[in-house]
């Protein structure tokens, strides 16, 4: 069975779950309110059909964070996406609009995307973790699946659907706005990080394993990765730790030997552990490296425009990561223009052994949070005034041509 691990151990999966009168007074107050968001992270693993019926009885939109984009995102007619850094308008909507916001296995860590004014209930096995983000109405201490299956019988089915229709209709047109900036220019020479990982995920296997490193490759793989059930996605999601793609990518391919694995890497990432590209090629590891090259951290760069701060420190001087590859004895492909972006991964997803795509995609590309403070508006306008006075204006003009007229 090519999906088997070549380690075995037994996972501990205890089963913990609220007590009877805790169990009732969270029904009262769920089956009390009109306008219910649920916002589930990487504890709703394994608990995606009891997810689904509490969420068809409240009548309830449902929010993921990114740890549990991959257990909740698939088959879900309630989703509306994310909130928070790497989401969208949709989700943050979903959750301000909302009475009462019932948090389920997620320590969803910023605090300005949490509702003021709702009531906020946090179902965890970790009871160090109630309370810990967010003011807490009520904090119950049990595993997802037992607690869901245990309520399910409380519930009153709901017949209020607004707040549920307008939720998935504000993510209708924020999918559909994020859909239509993963596009491939034609005629033009500029290519979109978006449209790469946008193609790589209509190219990938149905069980394919992702990693990705931190920064803007992780707001790609947020947006345009699409989960089914099967896929897993990897990442530094705790930590933000640069550099993780590819030691991921080799453990999981290590581990699961017939699987599809790929890393989305950064160059900055990528840079910092070259090395591993021998790894791949001592050990016959078949992972695919996807190189996002914008010369840049990126990442660092938007964080210092929103700031206010004319950014410094962060070009990155490249090699070509392509001819390196090939000189470890891998394939090495780069993709030029955008009409070779799909040409060059699929030619790299159907090689037997290791391979490396390098594709050099726009630095300028903004990533636009769901809500913009006032802060950051203010200090992005420092920012363009900064480079103005200090002739970086075609800075300006470049980031106007790359996310404006496309």
């Amino acid at each position: 069975m090519h999906d088997q691990p070549r380690v075995h151990f037994t996972e501990q999966r205890p089963t913990v779950c609220p007590s009877e009168e805790e169990l009732n007074i969270l029904a009262e107050v769920l089956n009390r309110s009109k306008k219910v968001t649920i916002l589930g992270g990487a504890g709703c693993a394994g608990a995606h059909a009891e997810l689904m019926e509490v969420a068809a009885k409240l009548q309830a939109p449902i929010v993921h964070a990114l740890r549990g984009k991959e257990f909740i995102e698939y088959d879900n007619p309630f989703d509306v996406g994310m909130t928070g850094l790497l989401g969208f308008s949709s989700g943050y909507y979903a959750m301000m609009s909302c009475e009462v916001l019932l948090m389920i296995g997620t320590d969803f860590p910023y605090q300005e995307f949490y509702p003021k004014d709702a009531t906020v209930i946090q179902i965890d096995i970790r009871g160090e973790q109630l309370g810990r983000r967010t003011k807490l109405d009520f904090g119950f201490i049990g595993d997802t699946k037992t607690t869901l299956r245990a309520l399910l019988p409380k519930l009153q089915q709901k017949q209020y659907e607004a707040h549920l229709q307008q939720s998935v209709e504000h993510y209708r047109k924020a999918r559909r706005g994020l859909d239509e900036l993963a596009t491939p220019n034609p005629g033009k020479k500029t290519i979109h990080p978006q449209y790469v990982a946008r193609t790589l995920d209509q190219l990938a296997a149905e069980d394919a394993i992702f990693s990705c490193d931190v920064g803007t490759p992780t707001i790609w793989t947020a947006r345009y990765l699409t989960m089914n059930g099967k896929r897993r996605i990897l990442g530094s999601f705790a930590h933000g730790s640069m550099a993780n793609a590819l030691p991921q990518a080799i453990g999981a391919q290590a581990s699961y030997p017939g699987r599809q694995v790929i890393s989305m890497s950064g160059d900055g990432g990528f840079a910092m552990q070259m090395g591993d590209l021998l790894t791949l090629r001592q050990h016959q590891l078949p992972v695919k490296v996807v190189v996002f090259k914008n010369d840049s951290l990126a990442f660092v760069e938007l964080e210092m425009k929103a700031g206010g701060i004319l950014d410094f420190a962060t070009d990155l001087h490249n090699p070509d990561f392509a001819k390196i590859a090939e000189a470890a004895g891998l394939l090495g492909l780069r993709a030029e223009t955008p009409d070779q972006v799909e040409p060059m991964l699929g030619a790299a997803l159907k090689h037997q052994g290791p391979a490396l795509v390098e594709v050099p995609v726009s630095r300028q590309e903004l990533s636009m949070p769901p809500t913009i403070t006032y802060e950051q508006a203010k200090g992005f306008s420092l920012f363009m005034m900064k480079a103005v006075l200090n002739g970086r204006a075609n800075e300006i003009i470049d980031l106007a041509s790359v996310n404006l007229f496309r």
